[in-house]
């Protein structure tokens, strides 16, 4: 029946007026639009392809769209979560075994508006904080959870916003004032960053060496002297071994190996880093033909261009230097040439790895080498080559810039490796977040249930529907611990209620300890975590809540066709 396209209001027994303009004066004032549009001719203003979904059809995709991503990701939250195998179906079928929430996002071709929402949330708390990739999808999920409750119950989804709005600016105000700052003393505040550095490996394949770890990060972030600059950090990853073998060093280390005949180690190195050609067999003018009547004339043309490239290299060489890196291949002749100049010469080095070296040396990349003057050279005081495992690479020690170190990672495959490589860039980033905004929270449920509880209060003294939405909120925190217990194996139930009478005492410390399976002091387990990913989590989730709620209409537009040509 097409009664069943309109409103409930549509069911009218009046008869359908005529077509013409001053009938639309007729039209009984409960009649819908998209009636209106029909019954004068217009079907539709869209194209044939394109697709509109409206009203309460429209929100409920944008929720359980939402709501399957978070249920995606659920279960690896927390110390005991579980880990998700991503296969690709390109060539060689490549495979990541990882519990990153972010890493699991974008890796899934999403068709769903809604949650696309949350996978950019969550990189956006990934570029931003570094950790809290999985906690901000499962709390804006149930945070539409609780609103698609409340919707059923003909609550206005702008008084869900505005309820939602109140409690977040609660629970931050809360967090806020029981967060500790203990920057001022030097000795508290390294315990702090490794207490945070354990807490955030707890998730991940590193929680059985995580003590280790956390000491390879706090040193590595201390070195920056609070400059935050990541990129001072390099993680290279070697396999072999066990994950406890991986170690810290100081410098940077180049993954390459030193050409014959060249020298081993090199002492008060000045370092061009280059990006430029440096090949003689190539004629670099594209679409070039040369004809030639004798196999002189190719000759010529041979030694033309090895007089080209010995002129480009006595150029570079005039740069006063011993040691050369490029990004490109350096052919056997200009090589022999460096050799013959006592000068250690490294092609092929990654773009990254030369970037790196050009920032952590304090030299710039050069491609032309008429002026020597405007070259940037980079210095330190010792390259020497060492071997890692079986592999051979290149040692620079003294660089100029003092921050830089590198952490060698070792395991037992390239999977494995891959996922330490992610877990460890998880707790620097967080250890540099906290270095810049150095308060620190307790972690474990904590948080969560502390503002819950203030939530609650805030709920039983607001008038109106709001205070639904507010209560709502705090049943969507709760079901963040009530998630990590689950994870663990634990019964959730009665740990959260336990939980909630532990802290009607506005001093507790009690959260989830997965490992004796009941409510734990985080304090003396040492369970911290930064106050500013804990901040960035709920207000990212309830603003990505709040822009999935406004919406009442989908509209998907028709493809565009290649257009044919005769």
């Amino acid at each position: 029946s097409r009664s069943s396209v309109f409103s409930p209001a549509f069911h009218s027994s009046q008869p359908l007026p005529c077509s013409s303009p001053s009938a639309l004066h007729s039209l009984p004032p409960l009649w819908p639009p998209a009636f209106i549009l029909m019954a004068f001719g217009g079907e539709s203003i869209f194209k044939d392809e394109a697709m509109d979904e409206k009203g309460e059809r429209a929100r409920m995709a944008s929720f359980v769209g939402a709501m399957a991503i978070a249920d995606l990701v659920r279960t690896t939250l927390g110390p005991r979560g579980m880990d998700k195998i991503l296969q690709s179906s390109g060539r060689g079928h490549t495979l990541n075994v990882t519990n990153d929430g972010a890493t699991i996002l974008k890796a899934l071709h999403i068709d769903n508006p809604a949650a696309k929402v949350l996978v950019d949330i969550s990189k956006v708390q990934d570029d931003e904080v570094g950790d809290g990739t999985t906690s901000v999808v499962v709390l804006a999920g149930e945070l539409l959870r609780e609103a698609e409750k409340l919707v059923a119950k003909n609550i206005h989804p702008m008084t869900i916003i505005a309820g939602y709005r109140l409690a977040a600016e609660c629970g931050r105000s809360v967090l806020e004032k029981h967060a500790k700052d203990n920057k001022a003393d030097p000795d508290k505040f390294q315990m702090d960053l490794l207490n945070i550095a354990m807490t955030t490996l707890s998730s991940k394949i590193l929680a059985q060496d995580k003590e280790h770890f956390a000491n390879l990060a706090v040193d590595a972030v201390l070195r920056l002297k609070g400059s935050g600059n990541l990129e001072a950090i390099q993680i290279i990853k070697k396999p072999g071994g066990c994950l406890r073998d991986s170690f810290l060093d100081e410098g940077f280390i180049l993954d390459k190996k030193i050409g014959i005949g060249q020298p081993k180690r090199i002492e008060n190195a000045k370092i061009l880093v280059a990006n430029t050609a440096m090949d003689t067999d190539k004629i670099k003018i594209y679409g070039a033909r040369v004809r030639v009547d004798s196999i002189l004339k190719v000759a010529e043309i041979e030694m033309a261009e090895k007089e080209k490239m010995r002129m480009k290299v006595q150029k570079i060489i005039g740069h006063g230097i011993n040691c050369f890196v490029n990004r490109q291949l350096i052919y056997n002749f200009p090589e022999e040439l460096f050799a013959d100049a006592g000068i250690l010469a490294i092609e092929h080095a990654d773009f990254d790895g030369i970037e790196r070296l050009a920032l952590v040396t304090g030299g710039e990349i050069a491609s032309t080498f008429d002026n020597p003057e405007s070259v940037k050279l980079g210095h330190c005081q010792l390259i020497e080559e060492i071997m890692i495992g079986e592999d051979k690479l290149i040692h620079f020690s003294g660089v100029e810039l003092g921050q830089a170190c590198t952490i060698v990672l070792r395991g037992a495959s390239t999977h494995v490796l891959d996922e330490a490589e992610r877990s460890l860039h998880d707790a620097l980033c967080v250890l540099s977040q906290t270095v810049a905004d150095s308060r620190v929270i307790l972690g474990g449920g904590w948080p969560e249930m502390l503002m819950a509880h203030h939530i609650d209060e805030l709920a039983r003294k607001t008038p109106g529907k709001k205070s639904l939405a507010i209560d709502s909120f705090a049943v969507a925190l709760r079901a963040i611990p009530t998630i990590i217990a689950d994870n663990a194996g634990l019964d959730s139930a009665d740990l959260i209620a336990q939980l909630r009478a532990e802290h009607h005492n506005d001093c507790s410390t009690a959260g989830v300890d997965v490992i004796t399976g009941a409510v734990g002091d985080m304090e003396k387990h040492g369970i911290y975590e930064s106050f500013k990913v804990k901040q960035a989590i709920l207000l990212s989730a309830t603003e990505a809540a709040e822009m999935i709620l406004r919406v009442d209409e989908i509209i998907k537009c028709a493809p565009r066709k290649r257009e044919e040509r005769m």
